[in-house]
């Protein structure tokens, strides 16, 4: 409060020489001051803001930086940033985190760098980014909780924090990585354009920070958005905008060199492994392809043959589809609020998938209990599973197969190369044939009587080289990565190559030896035993489980390497 308001208030300072008696002067205005703060409202604490002039000074300076009018139908709101304006200041990253008080490790805008041109006649642009607010939202078709929302009217893309589960598909969705994952939270949150301050005529931060105006709020037609986004108008270096049609317009002058790239373009970095859906990935295949392979020999050797083991075979399976399922629960933030992951069923693949392998995880408890019914005469009501069996085992092994597609297409529907659905089907599928053959193999040899007489039937020696024969076929088709290596281009998969021969050269190694052993040489050798080989029983049910264990082991790796060494697209960054 100006000396001039105090006098108003009839508050009046003694003439006074010492210096003890004016310190207590001081104190007693002081208190006076402080009392009468406290009797004003918050409406005339505001109002007297006005008087004093003490709004926001570079509100002038913004005005015209926002639209005047609300967007009309077929329009949205959208980020318009001048690149000849931007000075890489970062001002608004730093009103962005703090005016939506965010933690110390989010950040929802962020600033990059392009370069390129020649020795003689170098060319820099910095570029600021956040969220895009796009026409199709990849974010928002993915979310198995439809915890996102495209404002009608505005065109904003929301994030509702109530609603997220934290399973972070939107992160994999979005080419422009714009969702950001807050772990303490438990949940993800992005930029909403501060729409309630848009509401109320004022300015998003970013826009309202920035000393040159290079961020400004404009009114786009939609029409207009596709058209570009179809002749691929957005910015170099960035990823192309043809699946999500951002809104983002960036504008300048000049004309950039053919070769402008990002300052961090080639750095290659791991992407986080996910551990949690490492493991629900692998087990739901291995159950999958046990629960097939299982019904296969009932066709090939008869269900009497198989009899011994088919009981046993089913519920080892199904501990594994269930310990799957549970495994998935990790991922989440928020773990508690799993049951809302089916109401994205219209749109999400991640929905269908945990859809898929629900019906899954009912259909195998009630086959594998078919199998059990004999030995539990006190529970008459089990008893008819027993002629359901035949049935039971078809609905296993379809909705299964629907689980695993749907787990394919959660990865294909990104749009990443490296997980096109063609190479991605080709895995997941091969990962369920090599755990299922090698599990069922393992099983049968443990519990039957007659090893010898087990491994000469021509159904099993037929699946020993099936085993052999399919991680063959898998581990050619990863090598074949190493191929790009020697392209000039710096593509996806040249990245990914990179970082399975460098940063993750380890992981690769056990990779492709765990799967050689495990689902090569091993079964190879039990394929051509002989009963007069000298080969033990024991040492067969041995040779057995280590195969198990080496082809688990080697597609957990290559799963590993399957989210770790796959490079996630983004906005341009700057160099570290």
């Amino acid at each position: 409060m100006s000396v001039a308001k105090v006098s108003d208030t009839h508050f009046r300072l003694p003439v006074v020489n010492s210096p003890k008696r004016r310190q207590d002067s001081n104190q007693k205005l002081l208190e006076a001051l402080l009392e009468q703060q406290q009797e004003l409202t918050a409406v005339e604490r505001f109002s007297r803001l006005h008087e004093e002039h003490a709004l926001p000074a570079q509100s002038r300076y913004y005005r015209d930086l926002i639209p005047l009018e609300r967007p009309k139908p077929g329009q949205q709101y959208a980020f318009e940033v001048d690149l000849d304006a931007c000075t890489a200041c970062k001002a608004c990253v730093t009103a962005c985190h703090s005016l939506n008080g965010l933690d110390e490790s989010e950040v929802w805008r962020s600033v990059g760098l392009l370069h390129g041109g020649t020795p003689q006649a170098p060319a820099q642009q910095s570029v600021t980014t956040s969220c895009h607010h796009c026409l199709d939202p990849a974010c928002m078709s993915g979310c198995p909780v439809k915890a996102y929302e495209k404002d009608p009217v505005t065109g904003i893309v929301k994030h509702l924090d109530d609603q997220c589960i934290g399973c972070q598909y939107c992160i994999l969705m979005c080419p422009y990585d714009a969702p950001k994952f807050n772990p303490e939270r438990g949940i993800v949150r992005k930029c909403d354009m501060c729409s309630d301050r848009l509401a109320n005529d004022e300015a998003p931060a970013c826009v309202q920070s920035c000393p040159n105006g290079a961020i400004r709020i404009t009114v786009v037609d939609q029409a207009n958005a596709v058209q570009e986004s179809e002749a691929n108008i957005f910015l170099p270096g960035a990823p192309a905008p043809g699946h999500t049609l951002p809104t983002t317009s960036y504008k300048t002058k000049r004309s950039f060199p053919r070769n402008m790239l990002p300052a961090d373009f080639y750095e290659v970095n791991r992407e986080h492994s996910h551990p949690p859906l490492v493991i629900m990935l692998v087990l739901t295949q291995l159950s999958v392809g046990a629960f097939c392979v299982s019904l296969a020999l009932n066709k090939v050797l008869g269900e009497q043959a198989t009899q011994d083991f088919g009981g046993h075979s089913a519920t080892f399976a199904l501990v594994f589809g269930l310990a799957a399922l549970a495994a998935s629960l990790l991922h989440l933030g928020r773990p508690q609020y799993a049951f809302r992951a089916f109401l994205g069923l219209k749109t999400s693949w991640l929905s269908r998938e945990i859809l898929g392998f629900s019906l899954f995880a009912g259909a195998g408890t009630l086959y594998a209990a078919s199998f059990w019914v004999a030995s539990m005469p006190a529970l008459p009501a089990l008893l008819p599973l027993r002629h359901l069996q035949g049935p039971l085992s078809y609905t296993v092994a379809l909705s299964g197969i629907l689980g695993v597609f749907c787990s394919v297409m959660v990865y294909a529907a990104t749009q990443r190369e490296h997980w096109r659905g063609a190479l991605t089907g080709f895995k997941f599928a091969a990962t369920a044939a090599v755990l299922g053959s090698s599990t069922i193999l393992m099983i049968a040899l443990l519990l039957s009587r007659e090893h010898a007489a087990l491994l000469l039937t021509g159904g099993f020696r037929a699946l020993s080289a099936f085993l052999c024969a399919t991680m063959a076929l898998k581990l050619l088709v990863e090598l074949s990565v190493f191929r790009h290596l020697r392209k000039r281009s710096h593509s996806t998969l040249k990245r990914s190559a990179i970082l399975m021969t460098g940063e993750l050269q380890g992981a690769t190694a056990w990779r492709f030896a765990c799967g050689a052993l495990g689902g090569i040489v091993l079964p190879a050798l039990s394929l051509f035993a002989a009963p007069d080989s000298g080969i033990s029983s024991e040492a067969l049910m041995a040779m057995a489980v280590v195969a198990f264990l080496f082809c688990l082991s080697g597609e957990l790796f290559e799963r590993y390497l399957f989210f770790a060494a796959a490079p996630a697209s983004k906005m341009p960054g700057g160099l570290s």
